[in-house]
């Protein structure tokens, strides 16, 4: 054959596998208002920049070939605002990107890589699960031989978009990955509800199966929700931005804004004078760091307390913090398993932690215990002892019981400072002067104030750094400075910025 001749071939090859499930597929998602997978990639990748790996692809199947390019699932490089990462887009266009023989050794290929490489990972979600039935029998479903197939080392970072109904391997890289992102009206879930009804004989509604409510608000696997496809792809670059492309080198600078000294003078207008009442701890960190660098995760999960990626001075942190706008700050179960995940990133991807201080001990009751509370916080005082980078702790206001230990005091931060508001002691004071004096406020209260003042002795922000458990006392309007200097001076400058990793094999999902 001539060489033009295979040339043509290769141009008409390849135009059929870009068609991926024809026009009227593709026009029809258009029409809902989603992009289809090819766009997702668009919009992810810096222009001009997606190399594609596995556009000839096809079925085993000899009877499905001409009806599956690339084989429902497009896989390759590109590059995010310079930085190169590996992405797996599920064409729902194609047999619902189901999972085959093929494009699960494409997704192998891209894990692969990316961890030899150290490049990110990212996984655009939307499958109907395996395709029957090339899955059926023991044959295929048996004959798997790859043990390590789900573990994650966390060598490179994992990023991933629920855009549609996720079902089989789009749920399970969805839960497993580092950061995931949901758009409302997509589904995540084992099995769909069709399935689900067959099996068990009961109608089942798949938001109430797998929708945005359920996994950032009850599993909170989800770490954030958006309403389009292209602010599921703009969150997943975001998050790529305060991280290393892999773990052996820490994460990247940028300039820092203008104007980011700035709202911290006024951070005390914030907060209110009594520890009764409450205010927005989200509002006193966008005071503190970089501005307009604040990025949350969990938002809707364990809202008692905040964990989210920020800058200090052009440099990736992350932000633990007591919120006392949901139920006083006290910290809850999903606040522990909140925590702890992001313990397990920042420890893995080498980003310093933050502890903003301001709770009145744990949540007590019933539903804690039922949820197994007392566990959970062994495990976050467990995680905390294995994190190896730098964790500086500031109390703000208030901080009461063990909950002391688990936001960086009694050895846990390698720095901590009080606010010159700070009061530390092992509950409020004037629950201890029940307990302890047992005297009912409304019939003595004279005495009940001496009782107050009795229990509020040796609880200033002075008696701590008296006794070194706290380092400093600080005014709240120096708070940013403090933080990126004490962050300077625990740099890990010995191991250029790589911490141990103790955590790598912490489990994928809480």
């Amino acid at each position: 054959m001539a060489f033009e001749e295979l040339l043509k071939e290769l141009d008409a090859r390849k135009q059929k596998a870009l068609a991926m499930g024809g026009p009227e597929k593709l026009a029809e998602r258009k029409a809902q208002g989603l992009l289809n997978a090819r766009e997702r990639l668009d919009r992810l990748f810096d222009s001009g920049s997606f190399l594609e790996s596995g556009l000839f692809s096809v079925s085993s199947r000899p009877e499905d070939k001409a009806s599956t390019p690339a084989d429902g699932k497009i896989a390759g490089y590109g590059r995010v605002n310079g930085r190169e990462v590996a992405v797996i887009s599920n064409d729902f266009t194609v047999k619902g990107a189901s999972s085959a023989q093929i494009n699960i050794r494409k997704l192998k290929h891209m894990k692969g890589v990316a961890k030899k490489r150290g490049i990110p990972l990212v996984f655009l979600g939307e499958s109907t699960g395996a395709r029957m039935p090339d899955v059926m029998g023991a044959g295929s479903i048996g004959s798997k031989d790859d043990p390590q197939e789900y573990l994650r080392m966390r060598e490179v970072p994992w990023a991933a978009g629920v855009l549609g109904h996720c079902y089989g391997s789009s749920a399970w890289y969805g839960s497993m990955s580092d950061f995931c992102v949901m758009r409302k009206g997509a589904i995540m879930a084992v099995s769909s509800p069709r399935l689900i009804s067959m099996a068990t004989g009961k109608q089942c509604d798949g938001e109430a199966l797998g929708g945005w409510r359920v996994h950032s608000e009850v599993s909170g696997l989800v770490d954030q929700v958006v309403d389009t496809d292209e602010q599921a792809i703009d969150a997943i670059k975001q998050f790529l931005s305060y991280l290393p492309s892999h773990h052996m080198e820490p994460p990247p600078e940028y300039p820092v804004p203008e104007g980011s000294d700035e709202a911290i003078r006024d951070v005390m207008k914030l907060i209110p004078e009594s520890t009764n009442q409450v205010y927005d701890m989200r509002k006193v960190i966008q005071c503190i760091v970089d501005r307009g660098s604040m990025f949350e995760m969990k938002s809707r999960f364990g809202k008692t307390l905040v964990t989210a990626l920020a800058r200090l001075d052009g440099k990736s942190v992350g932000i633990i913090a007591n919120n006392p706008l949901f139920k006083g700050g006290a910290i809850d179960a999903d606040a522990c398993r909140k925590v702890q995940a992001f313990f397990v990133l920042c420890d893995s991807y080498n980003i310093p932690i933050v502890m903003l201080v301001d709770q009145p001990g744990f949540l007590i009751g019933m539903e804690g215990e039922q949820q197994g509370v007392t566990g959970k916080v062994m495990n976050w005082l467990n995680a905390m002892t294995l994190v190896t980078v730098p964790k500086i702790s500031v109390i703000l206001r208030k901080s009461y019981g063990l909950a002391v230990s688990n936001m960086g005091a009694g050895g846990n931060c390698d720095e901590v400072a009080c606010w010159v508001t700070a009061e530390i002691s092992f509950m409020k004071p004037d629950f201890g002067a029940k307990v302890v004096f047992g005297v009912d406020p409304e019939k003595e209260p004279e005495k009940f104030k001496e009782a107050v003042a009795k229990m509020s002795k040796g609880t200033s922000p002075y008696d701590m750094a008296a006794i070194y458990t706290a380092q400093d006392v600080i005014d709240p309007r120096d708070t940013r400075n403090w933080l990126i200097r004490m962050l300077d001076v625990h740099r890990m400058r010995m191991s250029d910025g790589v911490g141990q990793h103790l955590m790598r094999t912490w489990p994928t999902s809480f």
